[in-house]
């Protein structure tokens, strides 16, 4: 009898835990504006990313077409500095590479403040291309150098947990990667 009951305790037990899993919220299930929000999944955690189509149209376009290619899917966190930013976006993963077009500035009012995405680039203010940062403190040095484009809105504490780098201006050795990144929009069809 109590063979039966552990049994049936355990069958009901998974029963409950994949509705469970199936019927849970999405984290992007109350997001103002899906056609401008980023779902970017890291291992630690989803993070969203509110864009911002009228500070910088050209950049959020750019990134949104990158984004639906796949062009973000396991790139790596090549650059993360502790107390600075996290690096993304070069498909060779050293911070030589991106995506082929280089971005005309659209330098903004909005600061670098903690949660931050902004473009990376060379020493030309015309130099972005895929490579974007995300900053983990305020970081107002930059402002009005560097694109902004759009700010964590949850998931910071994921964003929190990138391997940091140890290596050269903060290369990281075995870095972090994107899972996946997708524009909440496409994910809601």
């Amino acid at each position: 009898m109590m063979k039966f009951v552990f049994s049936l305790i355990a069958a009901l037990g998974i029963g409950l835990g994949a509705a469970t899993a199936a019927d849970a919220p999405k984290p992007y299930a109350d997001v103002k504006d899906p056609e401008n929000t980023l779902l970017l999944r890291l291992k630690d955690g989803d993070v969203l990313i509110e864009m911002y189509p009228q500070a910088a149209p050209r950049h959020v376009a750019r990134i949104k077409e990158l984004v639906r290619e796949g062009f973000y899917d396991g790139l790596k966190f090549h650059r993360v500095i502790e107390g600075f930013m996290a690096q993304t976006g070069d498909p060779r993963g050293n911070g030589t590479g991106g995506s082929g077009l280089n971005l005309k500035a659209e330098f903004n009012d909005l600061p670098h403040k903690r949660g931050t995405v902004s473009m990376a680039r060379a020493m030309d203010p015309d130099s972005a291309d895929s490579q974007f940062f995300i900053c983990f403190a305020d970081s107002p040095f930059l402002d009005h150098q560097y694109t902004v484009w759009g700010q964590v809105i949850s998931g910071m504490e994921a964003v929190d947990k990138i391997k940091r780098g140890t290596g050269p201006n903060g290369m990281v050795y075995d870095p972090d990667s994107i899972v996946s990144m997708n524009v909440v929009a496409d994910l809601q069809k």
